[in-house]
């Protein structure tokens, strides 16, 4: 059983616990950690990034849950976590992304977009009357003809990655990418390398209704989520 003191420093954002720690921003990352799995490649040719959506009813409609986002031309997110506070965020960076065409007539910079948002999501744990987010993103995107990818939590971390994963799923996916991962691989062979990892994370279980992927190529240069038909040609490939 809890007692006050412990009470205090558990509900407070604001207030660290004697042992140097903010529970609620932690507990915000377990939100994350119980979200659906989300993977980000990126290769050679381009950078990918792949959702499970964990469909657990048959009455739901699939096209109804969104966990990639499209937020410039450029640029694309993934989300694990609380989907509300995911779209938060997404709208918030198109928001960002457009105020930096009106006023530099250029498109914005991945890592630039990705700081602002790291800096929008440590500003909630620091102040009091509001929760930090409970979602985690990957950012991909190209700036310069250099492709990036950053992750960010609840506490407004931002790292990059050539290949991660965030949500459930992440250990599992994070084992094999270590094992498997080669930066020369092609856009294909990532794909099914993220799948791959997917598959791994969710013991088996998705097929074309529950896994969305987006990508950005070199050769095209614009961000884009995948339509069914090619998902399915990927997925009966791993099968």
């Amino acid at each position: 059983m809890m007692n006050n003191n412990q009470a205090a420093y558990d509900r407070a954002i604001t207030v660290f616990s004697p042992d140097g720690r903010l529970y609620q921003v932690e507990y915000a990352r377990e939100a994350v950690k119980r979200g659906t799995t989300a993977v980000g490649i990126k290769c050679q040719e381009g950078v990918v990034l792949i959702v499970d959506k964990r469909i657990n009813s048959r009455l739901l409609e699939a096209n109804s849950i969104e966990k990639i986002f499209r937020i410039d031309e450029h640029i694309g997110v993934a989300s694990s976590g609380l989907v509300g506070d995911a779209r938060a965020l997404v709208d918030r960076a198109r928001i960002e992304a457009q105020i930096n065409r009106v006023t530099y007539d250029e498109p914005i910079d991945v890592e630039t977009l990705s700081k602002k948002l790291g800096d929008h999501m440590q500003t909630y744990t620091q102040f009091g009357g509001a929760r930090p987010y409970g979602t985690a993103l990957l950012i991909t995107g190209i700036s310069d003809g250099q492709f990036r990818l950053f992750e960010t939590d609840p506490s407004g971390t931002l790292l990059e990655y050539k290949a991660t994963g965030i949500g459930t799923g992440r250990p599992a996916v994070m084992k094999l990418f270590e094992e498997e991962y080669t930066f020369e691989c092609t856009i294909s062979e990532a794909i099914a390398l993220g799948l791959k990892a997917l598959h791994e994370a969710t013991e088996g279980k998705f097929d074309v209704n529950t896994v969305e992927i987006g990508v950005i190529t070199q050769k095209e240069g614009e961000f884009r989520k995948m339509s069914r038909e090619e998902v399915a040609s990927y997925i009966e490939q791993q099968q």
